[in-house]
């Protein structure tokens, strides 16, 4: 089926503050995040290429050593394997998409 509501998808926790509902397609994965005020994303990489769109708020993301807050309206293309992690300054939105597909069976 092509029409999703993201209200019908179970929310997940991967890390502490981070509740996100995620959409896989064929070839993508879209995270959609509502994170917390000063939930911490740990430092890590994966193979998949990532794009993080900002929506609402501010987050500190950190990429390859480079440390930026984002804001509403802010786009990071995070490249496979790249070292990564971020601080959430402020409650926040943000959607995250992976190419390919990423497994999300552990979490």
């Amino acid at each position: 089926m092509p029409f999703i509501n993201l209200n019908d998808i179970e929310e997940k926790n991967p890390v502490p503050g981070f509740n996100v509902r995620f959409v896989h397609t064929e070839n993508m994965t879209f995270s959609y995040c509502t994170i917390e005020i000063d939930a911490e994303l740990p430092e890590h990489s994966h193979p998949h290429e990532q794009v993080t769109s900002m929506l609402e708020g501010e987050f500190e993301l950190t990429v390859d050593n480079e440390t930026k807050v984002l804001k509403p309206g802010d786009v990071v293309v995070i490249p496979p394997n790249a070292t990564h992690s971020g601080t959430a300054v402020t409650d926040c939105r943000i959607l995250d998409v992976f190419y390919p597909v990423r497994d999300l069976s552990n979490l």
